[in-house]
């Protein structure tokens, strides 16, 4: 999807599916509060229009907003996507705590939130960690030649 959608139209496209499927939702869900999916489309398109503005912009915030973040912006989104996942995880345990010594029949949607949370953790170590490491790099020790180790190991 992300090779033949422009950069600057990436998320903007995002958030008007987020927001169709979600208006969707409550019209599906009808009843009384149908008219929800009116004010959620109307929400929807003026933030996806936002974006699409702030992203034609040349600052931090456009470049965020037009998938061109670099190096600094992109750690600066994985560490705060980590701050949010740790936050999640307290959050959801204390949740299913309070659950289970109140002796509720709601414990289970935490538990869930909580193996979503360790299934994503353990699918990002395998995807981005557990490589093996490489050699120690000895940048202190002088370097000997091919010839001097070669008079190193002689025996004479």
């Amino acid at each position: 999807m992300s090779t033949f959608i422009s950069p600057r139209l990436r998320k903007p496209v995002a958030i008007t599916i987020a927001g169709a499927l979600f208006a969707a939702a409550w019209l599906v869900r009808g009843g009384p509060l149908w008219w929800i999916s009116i004010m959620v489309l109307v929400v929807t398109a003026a933030r996806a229009i936002t974006w699409y503005r702030m992203a034609g912009q040349d600052t931090d915030e456009g470049a965020l907003a037009g998938s061109r973040a670099d190096e600094r912006q992109r750690e600066l989104s994985w560490r705060s996507r980590a701050l949010s996942w740790n936050l999640v995880a307290i959050a959801a345990f204390v949740g299913l705590t309070a659950a289970v010594a109140a002796r509720a029949s709601w414990w289970w949607p935490f538990l869930v939130i909580l193996a979503v949370a360790g299934l994503g953790y353990l699918f990002g170590l395998s995807t981005y960690g557990g490589a093996e490491e490489d050699p120690a790099d000895d940048g202190d020790a002088p370097r000997q030649s091919r010839a001097n180790h070669a008079m190193d190991m002689d025996p004479r």
